[in-house]
């Protein structure tokens, strides 16, 4: 091994991408929490996601989240290194947590259901960022 295969090694272990969150999301296992301020939350979100800012963390998670529940935080998108720093806020609380990488941006992006106080829509996938289509449809032939 190598220094750079060991970090990426690692790193890989406290990410997951937004598909592999969507697919894991029905079966639980994990708390899904939304760390950006209430007006990006109120957007929009995570169908079936917690509100939790993160300078809120320190102080709230432990009433709202068991402890040793697994966690996977959110915020805005690649752009943003908000859920770096709420990630940093579980771990420091012991929770087994990991980043949603690419955020609600790439979750909305990737044509999954983004809630409000509307309710819950879903829009057409960016074929750029995502080869999952509707059921039954044909990957992206750049896949």
């Amino acid at each position: 091994m190598n220094a750079a295969s060991d970090y990426f090694r690692a790193k890989l272990q406290f990410e997951i991408d937004v598909m592999d969150v969507a697919g894991a999301l029905s079966g639980g296992g994990f708390v899904l929490v939304d760390t950006r301020r209430r007006a990006s939350w109120d957007h929009g979100h995570v169908p079936g996601a917690i509100h939790l800012p993160t300078a809120e963390i320190p102080v709230r998670a432990p009433e709202l989240i068991p402890a040793g529940s697994r966690v996977v935080v959110y915020s805005w998108g690649p752009g943003c290194n908000g859920s770096t720093f709420a990630a940093l806020a579980f771990a420091e609380l012991g929770y087994p947590v990991r980043e949603m990488i690419g955020g609600i941006e790439y979750w909305a992006r990737n044509g999954l259901p983004v809630e409000t106080a509307d309710g819950v829509s879903t829009g057409e996938a960016d074929r750029l960022v995502t080869a999952h289509g509707p059921a039954g449809q044909e990957p992206h032939p750049r896949d």
